[in-house]
């Protein structure tokens, strides 16, 4: 069947004009300043539309949530993960981006300090597409309402545990602080003095991992992998994740470990994750056939230099399967630390193909330049190509596809 030229040319240029409307919509998270704000809070988009999210200084997520729970993750909804943005960056922000499928309301908020009074949400640090107009009962201003009343509660819980436990020691001794949040794809950990902080982490765990994030440790006593046997048979394998010199390493990387060990991984100097990928694709969180990440993750675990005490983040192996993870970080320049041959296998089966040494090299040969973020879930990104050229080219394509129906 033969189209007209007048017919081809037509279609053409329908294609054409619907690649044209769909928009692309720039949201700065946070800013230079610190603030904990996207901008802007609220945008209404067509099917179709993309929403890029630009990183700002700090360390904020772009986490899924509802407008019953603000700052509550949605089960199953989309997550950026922590994105840590130095003080002293000034452009090539790392992004994040979302494509709208349908006119539903989507809510969005930050993760960090989830759950306590130092909450991004409970500042009023969410987002929302196609949300209700002011007045209605799903408008922004309800949504944003509803996270900055979760914020007055968490500190004002916070003021009373501190009173309490000020009156419980007569206002003398020892005092210590510190904070933590924890969330689907992980948290973030800070020691703001000497105490040390105990995060839960909420992570739902596959067929393979019981996982759990504690804090402790020392470099002096984690310096190479250690294994421990407890009265029941199981082990402990410890993994050291990265290093007081920048290293970009698992330490071990090719464990074999029997159902009921736990694999502990132990974060150093720098700011690494413990991500689950598959062999297929060692730079990409776990996805099942729909496309939705499963994979676990312990979140970006920021170390200072002189640390001394350590983060951890372990897995209880349940399946003698081989389970692969990935760091998802990349360097200032945009280098993928997966891409680095930051990967770690556990059960690999070195005797056939899906060797580890074949998903390291797999994971250096897909991301092993600076990429735009082919080790972030989603469609993160540690540098935003430019979208003029992306329409550009878009557009081209469609006009050269139109000629060869010419």
């Amino acid at each position: 069947m033969r189209f007209s030229s007048a017919a081809s040319l037509s279609f053409a240029l329908a294609l054409v004009s619907s690649a044209a409307a769909q928009k692309v919509w720039d949201v700065q998270v946070g800013d230079a300043s610190g603030a904990t704000v996207y901008n802007p809070e609220a945008i209404s988009a067509q099917v179709g539309d993309k929403v890029v999210f630009h990183f700002h200084q700090k360390n904020h997520t772009v986490t899924q949530s509802s407008f019953a729970a603000p700052c509550s993750p949605l089960a199953g909804g989309f997550d950026s993960g922590f994105m840590p943005v130095a003080a002293n960056v000034t452009d090539n922000f790392p992004t994040y981006s979302i494509t709208v499928k349908d006119t539903k309301p989507i809510w969005v908020h930050c993760e960090q300090g989830a759950n306590t009074a130092a909450s991004h949400c409970g500042k009023g640090m969410v987002f929302a597409v196609n949300c209700g107009p002011d007045g209605s009962a799903n408008s922004f201003s309800s949504f944003k309402s509803a996270a900055l009343q979760i914020g007055a509660q968490l500190q004002a819980q916070a003021a009373s545990a501190s009173a309490a436990a000020a009156q419980s020691t007569g206002g003398y001794g020892y005092s210590g602080s510190g904070s933590g949040s924890g969330s689907g794809s992980g948290g973030v950990f800070t020691q703001l003095t000497t105490s040390v902080v105990i995060v839960d982490h909420t992570n739902t765990a596959t067929a393979f991992f019981t996982p759990s994030v504690t804090y402790g440790g020392s470099y002096a006593s984690a310096t190479a992998s250690s294994s421990t046997s407890s009265s029941s048979g199981s082990k402990e394998i410890k993994v050291v994740v990265g290093g007081p010199n920048g290293e970009l390493t698992f330490s071990p990387n090719d464990i074999q470990a029997n159902v009921g060990d736990k694999i502990t991984f132990e974060f150093h100097q720098k700011n690494h994750t413990a991500t689950q990928s598959s062999f297929a694709n060692p730079c990409v969180k776990l996805k099942d056939a729909s496309g939705n990440a499963i994979g676990l993750d312990s979140g970006f675990m920021p170390v200072a230099a002189n640390a001394t005490v350590f983060p951890t983040w372990s897995v209880t192996v349940n399946d003698t399967k081989p389970l692969w993870f990935y760091c998802k970080q990349h360097t200032p320049t945009g280098v993928s630390h997966c891409g680095s041959g930051m990967n770690i296998g556990i059960n690999a089966n070195n005797s056939g193909p899906n060797n580890f040494t074949a998903f390291q090299a797999l994971a250096v040969a897909q991301n092993g330049s600076a990429a735009t973020g082919a080790a972030n879930t989603g469609s993160g990104s540690n540098g935003a190509m430019s979208r003029a050229t992306g329409a550009g080219l878009s557009l081209g394509a469609l006009v050269a596809a139109a000629a060869l129906l010419l």
